[in-house]
């Protein structure tokens, strides 16, 4: 079949990117959301030029879901099948995605070739997209938390979704040592990487820049996850490492090391480019990178170079 949009990193092809006052489908694939805050998010979403439309059962709940499995993903496909939606964007995370991914139609989802945003929980539709779609998707802001709010980064997000602003997008933190490397941007919440080991959309990390946040995590179950990717061989086959936000990551009884402490203790010894403090995940200030694109990490400046548009103008 033909390829829906540009090349990308990787043999990657890269979605069609929002036209002006383009159309956003919302959907809810894992946690409930609460109606107050999908319509405070539309307002805002409506008055950076977009128009939205809601997939059916979007505020369903169902426990810790919104909704069974079957209705999540037929909502999701359902967004991906209406010609009238140019992009996917998840209204939020919290747990789910890793149940539906199965039920998902890989080739449609291909053809359609929509950006799909979101992070946390939303990383396993974002690994699916890339691994078995071959597509590239949006670690970025989804309406309950995470930046929507935030005016920079929702402008942010609209150039990434419409193609617009530089080609070349830097993201400044903190050095920790490492020289500069070059790869595919990959990552995302650091409890869903792991969950993803042994499955189809497996995190790949060949030669590529491995971008990490995570929030309520202890310090201990950080360095639990991270020891677990190291014995995967994940952090030996990536070119460099960006820590993003770690939210809440602390332990009362032992509040020592820290979050920080531990990424810096089992990631700075292997040697490669290593950025902390970048801003994307739960934290303020969650900029939209696209998955599986060309990126630069320079560990002396802090900083890291989103090389190319996640979105191509072709149609």
């Amino acid at each position: 079949m033909r390829a829906p949009g540009g090349p990308a990193a990787g043999g990657l092809v890269r979605p069609r990117a929002v036209p002006p006052g383009g159309t956003l489908g919302l959907v809810a694939p894992a946690g409930p959301f609460d109606a107050a805050r999908l319509e405070a998010g539309e307002a805002l979403l409506h008055a950076a030029g977009f128009r939205t439309v809601r997939a059916p059962g979007l505020l369903d709940r169902r426990g810790y879901l919104a909704g069974d499995d079957a209705a999540r993903a037929a909502a999701l496909m359902a967004l991906v099948d209406d010609p009238t939606v140019d992009a996917i964007v998840c209204v939020r995370g919290g747990y789910g995605c890793h149940r539906i991914v199965t039920r998902l139609d890989a080739a449609r989802v291909r053809a359609a070739a929509k950006p799909l945003v979101g992070y946390s929980d939303v990383t396993t539709l974002l690994l699916w997209q890339r691994r078995c779609a071959g597509l590239v998707a949006f670690h970025g802001p989804m309406l309950e938390r995470g930046g929507a709010q935030e005016p920079s980064v929702l402008a942010a997000l609209a150039a990434a979704l419409t193609g617009g602003g530089p080609e070349e997008v830097v993201l400044t933190g903190e050095p920790a040592g490492g020289g500069v490397a070059s790869g595919p941007l990959v990552g995302g919440s650091l409890t869903t990487l792991v969950a993803s080991l042994g499955t189809p959309w497996e995190i790949d990390t060949t030669g590529a820049i491995l971008l990490l946040e995570e929030v309520n995590e202890f310090p201990y179950r950080i360095d639990r996850l991270l020891q677990q990717l190291l014995a995967a061989g994940k952090l030996d086959a990536a070119a460099g490492f960006g820590v993003g936000h770690l939210v809440d990551c602390v332990h009362t009884r032992y509040p020592e090391p820290t979050a920080r402490d531990v990424v810096l203790e089992i990631l700075a010894p292997l040697g490669k480019p290593l950025v902390v403090d970048l801003p994307f995940g739960h934290g303020e200030g969650n900029l939209p990178w696209p998955v599986g694109v060309g990126g630069r990490l320079d560990a002396g400046s802090g900083e890291l170079v989103i090389l190319e548009r996640g979105v191509t103008a072709e149609r």
